[in-house]
């Protein structure tokens, strides 16, 4: 089952969305199972607290049927609307959910993981929920560490270029362990890379290589990238937080979710549809 959450407007700080919906999305078929839409506001009970107290007023009252299914944060929306959702599928469905594919520090899931018994639904995460970690750590860290961020050290536009080859690391290189963790450990240094300062010893040799250097050397030419890289001051920094990433049972997860997710996505695109969030696997233009 894939689980989506959506609101009215995108929340953002200083706005509380009063609309959202839930949906699971069958990802064999693409069909949706169910969909639960919430709101925090009635029009019609706001309608009625300004209106005098009059026969119009306990007509409309007594006819009324509120809107309002919903009290709480727009961000707890989506795990409620999930929680309704499986609550009810045995008894509206009569069916049960056994895997969830959603983020990966989804509270959504949380709260239905023991629906149907003690740990009885597996998780799964998409391609670009994985990569999104990389991005998420390294802000973290730049917000912590001193002098970590600015030019030509932890920008914003390094770490989304280096989560992006994250990304390609793993769904290329899934059912193979070791050629991932290879490869998700040469992208750090791939991204760090300048023209000075060369480091593609451990990104894969040939043609069709993801790594523009190796590309250049399987087809005899000499390629450059307009990319400053990194110092080694800087470099040395980062590399604990990223490596944390690149440990052999987080990537033993991805693989197994990757794996599964393209089965999935390949099985969606030859029905000529594909959920928000599967990745194409790409190179990446330099």
């Amino acid at each position: 089952m894939w689980h989506i959450g959506g609101w009215h407007m995108a929340t953002r700080r200083g706005y509380t969305s009063i609309n959202g919906c839930v949906a699971a999305i069958s990802v064999d078929t693409g069909k949706v199972l169910d969909i639960e839409v919430m709101s925090s506001y009635c029009p019609t009970c706001k309608r009625l607290q300004t209106m005098p107290r009059n026969f119009e007023y306990e007509s409309s009252k007594a006819d009324h049927i509120c809107q309002c299914n919903f009290t709480g944060s727009s961000s707890k929306m989506e795990i409620v609307g999930a929680s309704r959702i499986f609550l009810r599928s045995e008894k509206n469905r009569r069916l049960q959910y056994t895997q969830f594919y959603g983020d990966g520090n989804s509270k959504a899931f949380m709260s239905v993981k023991d629906t149907y018994g003690l740990n009885s639904m597996t998780k799964f995460e998409c391609i670009d929920h994985v990569q999104k970690r990389v991005g998420s750590r390294l802000r973290k860290l730049k917000t912590k560490t001193k002098r970590l961020s600015g030019k030509g050290k932890l920008t914003d536009n390094f770490i989304d270029r280096l989560q992006n080859y994250y990304g390609i690391a793993v769904s290329s290189n899934v059912g193979n362990l070791t050629a991932m963790q290879q490869n998700v450990i040469a992208a750090l240094y791939h991204c760090s890379s300048s023209n000075k300062k060369p480091m593609h010893g451990q990104c894969p040799i040939g043609k069709e290589s993801w790594c523009y250097f190796q590309r250049g050397v399987a087809n005899g030419t000499k390629c450059f990238t307009k990319y400053a890289g990194l110092s080694n001051d800087v470099l040395n920094k980062i590399k604990p937080v990223y490596l944390e990433l690149c440990d052999k049972q987080i990537l033993t997860d991805f693989d197994r979710d990757v794996e599964a997710l393209m089965e999935l996505r390949a099985s969606w695109t030859s029905m000529g549809r594909a959920p928000a969030g599967f990745k194409h696997h790409r190179v990446p233009q330099e």
